[in-house]
């Protein structure tokens, strides 16, 4: 019987329309525009100014802070400027734009990346190298790698979980890459399991995905610490309290984390990203980005440039269809409409979907039936009703009470009212005020 988490969850339409199709390369953009907040935590620190020459791979923005991360200039060629620029959360952030040197070869040449087994460095070197190549979570939640890393004398970690879930609909980046780098992300696990002197290792996968639990199964076949769990297909399985739950039955308590249970979890793409750290001391500049939707005339997997503007990737496979209503940076559930085209990718994009009126029009909201659909779904234990309405009604003390900061954010209420209640919105609403709010008491 195929493994899942218990509580809650659905099963939407997986429309894997790239599933099939190779990662191919997108041509160099002309500019980059390179945000200096990737991930959670404090924005790095800027280090060049206009005008100056940067290299390719160069570190462009230092880490100013132990939950932070190096940025490095994705091209060689020259910064034009700092400025402010609406990124995917809609607001202005600090951006380092860089014109890419058209004759500098470094730009456009494809480097050949033998594989290599061999495993050289001490956990002090590995977690360096990781912290030097800017590596952050490449599933979404962009947390800096190196502080999963760090392990501190107390934490007693003996399982390393590899989320290979990539669960969201439409979304294959990470299908792609298990595909493609299946060797390299089996020696990226090693790499992790020596620097974490972890003896055990799980590769989750969902059902859907049989080549890829096929080719990694074939991959880790002469390593007896590292194993590949087939999962049943149901979202939100690649979260990581769910995906926990599901291939170890162990519950991660309420406001703790993994390694409180015993588990470290990255993304597949962050191990690809560390076995290139560790083994050939490259630093985060690109990454796959799966661009697609129902209309698109030629959707695809890219191997993308982090600073490369939206648009580019719109152009590559086939511009906006006639119609469309939203570009959505990620997947359908838990992914962002974008304000415009402009928008640069960044270590966080994992895909780009453009959907049309029909796909994205919302039915007219209407009042609760109280039909306890919201309650169902919510693999957390939650009462999504509840919380929306103390969200609406700025009862937010009590909303904490009720615990509106375990909700995840995966919209499967929303998804499943019949009423179509913007319950999630609310809920997102009610968090960052409940947030401000314990942030002013402390």
């Amino acid at each position: 019987m195929l493994k899942t988490f218990p509580k809650g969850g659905i099963h939407p339409p997986e429309n894997k329309i790239t599933s099939g199709k190779e990662i191919k390369r997108m041509p160099v953009p002309k500019v980059v525009y390179v945000p200096i907040a990737q991930h959670i935590g404090i924005p790095s620190e800027i280090i060049v100014d206009r005008k100056d020459k940067v290299l390719k791979g160069q570190v462009i923005a230092k880490t100013s802070g132990f939950v932070s991360s190096n940025i490095h200039s994705p091209v060689a060629g020259t910064v034009t400027k700092l400025d402010m620029m609406i990124d995917s959360s809609g607001y202005k952030k600090q951006c380092i734009v860089i014109r890419t040197d058209q004759k500098d070869e470094s730009n456009f040449e494809e480097k050949e990346y033998p594989l290599i087994r061999e495993i050289s460095l001490s956990q002090k070197d590995i977690l360096q190298h990781v912290i030097d190549s800017g590596i952050v979570g490449l599933g979404g939640a962009t947390f800096p790698s190196h502080v999963k890393l760090d392990l501190k004398n107390d934490n007693h970690v003996d399982c390393l979980l590899i989320n290979g879930v990539e669960c969201e609909p439409y979304l294959t980046a990470d299908h792609r890459l298990m595909m493609e780098k299946a060797d390299e992300i089996i020696v990226g696990i090693q790499i992790l399991m020596h620097a974490l002197h972890i003896k055990k290792a799980v590769i989750g996968i969902e059902n859907n995905k049989k080549d890829a639990i096929k080719v990694l199964k074939e991959a880790s076949k002469g390593d007896t610490g590292i194993q590949v769990a087939a999962l049943q297909v149901k979202y939100p399985q690649g979260s990581e309290k769910q995906l926990i739950k599901a291939i170890l039955k162990r519950e991660v308590p309420k406001g703790g984390l993994p390694m409180d249970v015993g588990v470290i979890v990255h993304n597949v793409g962050t191990i690809f990203a560390i076995y290139q750290a560790v083994q050939y001391n490259e630093p985060l500049t690109e990454r796959v980005v799966t661009v697609t939707g129902k209309k698109i005339e030629n959707a695809s997997n890219f191997w993308v440039k982090i600073g490369t503007p939206i648009k580019d990737l719109v152009e590559q496979v086939g511009g906006l269809p006639d119609g469309t209503r939203k570009i959505v940076n990620g997947g359908p559930m838990m992914g962002k409409a974008i304000k415009n085209t402009d928008v640069p990718v960044t270590k966080g994009t994992s895909g780009i979907l453009v959907i049309d009126q029909n796909e994205a029009s919302r039915g007219e909201p209407k009042n609760c039936i109280r039909c306890g659909e919201c309650v169902f779904v919510c693999p957390m234990g939650l009462e999504p009703h509840l919380l929306m309405n103390l969200s609406e009604k700025g009862l937010y003390e009590r909303a904490s009470n009720e615990d509106i900061m375990t909700c995840i954010e995966c919209g499967s209420c929303s998804y499943v009212c019949p009423s179509h209640r913007p319950l999630l919105d609310y809920i997102r609403f009610g968090k960052n005020i409940v947030k401000k709010l314990q942030t002013a008491k402390n």
